[in-house]
């Protein structure tokens, strides 16, 4: 049976496993594994500019906070139903994200990465700004109404979160893949690899890079959303500096430059912390440091290059042992 073939029937086994698995867990679980799906997106997102176009940002953060903030004032404030939130979240962080790299492109990586910790930085203290207040609810934040299942399914307002959340993973995923597989992912990597031959071969790299930041601020944008119509809950306290770096560390644990390292990283975004905090309640960042230093140490190239190392060792052995039966 060929490569190919193998992972289609092991994707179609995955989503099938996913699919079941919040009638297989508790009610807690199917909320953590709800925010895998979310993080994943956020995380995707951030490895478009990072790992496929080697532009750094320490301050996706801010675009989750925003797509997050635009769904719950929308709902809040204009009782818009919660699924029509995500377009308008997209439409603004993919904007917000075009203008803040129009400018930053003039930077240097490490000065782009400085630009964007001051964004993390000042998000939060934007949004508890007086004149602001009316809208974002100041450190208080907003409360939103939990959306039950529709059409009298019969399963619980998480399960059916989670099933929402699926649905839109998938697409998000599913619009990545196409993007990065054609021209413009094509673009993005020999920008990331050869600038200079890049603009030598006609790439407008000004304009590429720009819409890179965008549509990568788009995807976080739209984690935030659904991250605030999960949660039930915004504040801006809740987008410190550490989320932009747990997104950053999703990254770098998943893998670089991969689709399926998005969500090893959400994996360890939203699961380590809580281990960390079972093994030792007086120093649980101790804990997660160890953690990550381990992962670094052992998966210099991230989960999914683990897995795919390991994945062709066993595919060489098998085809030699194949080749030994004739």
């Amino acid at each position: 049976m060929k490569t190919t073939t193998w992972k289609r029937l092991g994707l179609v086994l995955l989503i099938a496993s996913a699919c079941l698995l919040p009638l297989a867990v508790e009610q807690y679980r199917t909320f953590q594994f709800t925010l895998v799906l979310i993080y994943a997106i956020a995380v995707f997102g951030l490895n478009m500019l990072i790992g496929y176009n080697g532009q750094i940002s320490l301050g996706h953060g801010a675009f989750y906070a925003i797509g997050a903030y635009t769904a719950a004032i929308l709902m809040e404030h204009g009782a818009w139903p919660y699924w029509a939130t995500l377009p308008a979240a997209a439409v603004v962080c993919l904007i917000s994200g075009f203008l803040f790299g129009r400018p930053a492109l003039r930077l240097g990586t490490i000065h782009l990465a400085l630009a964007t910790f001051a964004l993390a930085l000042a998000t939060p203290q934007l949004l508890k700004y007086r004149g602001m207040s009316r809208w974002t609810g100041s450190s208080q934040g907003i409360v939103l109404d939990k959306p039950e299942a529709p059409f009298g399914l019969p399963i619980d307002a998480d399960q059916w979160l989670y099933y929402f959340v699926l649905a839109v993973t998938l697409v998000m995923f599913l619009l990545g893949w196409n993007l990065l597989r054609g021209r413009f992912g094509r673009a993005m990597i020999a920008i990331r690899d050869h600038p200079t031959a890049a603009a030598a071969m006609g790439i407008n790299t000004a304009y590429l890079k720009s819409m890179t930041f965008g549509i990568s601020a788009l995807y976080t944008g739209v984690a935030g959303a659904l991250g605030a119509i999960v949660v039930q809950f915004v504040a801006p306290d809740s987008f410190n500096l550490f989320f932009s770096i747990s997104l950053l560390v999703g990254v770098a644990v998943g893998g670089l430059a991969t689709i399926a390292g998005a969500f090893y990283g959400a994996v360890f975004i939203v699961f380590v912390p809580n281990m960390a905090d079972q093994i030792s309640k007086a120093a649980p960042w101790a804990i997660y440091g160890v953690f990550l230093i381990g992962f670094m140490y052992a998966m210099p190239t991230g989960v999914a290059g683990l897995i795919r190392l390991a994945g062709n060792w066993l595919w060489r052995r098998m085809g030699r042992k194949s080749a030994g039966e004739r």
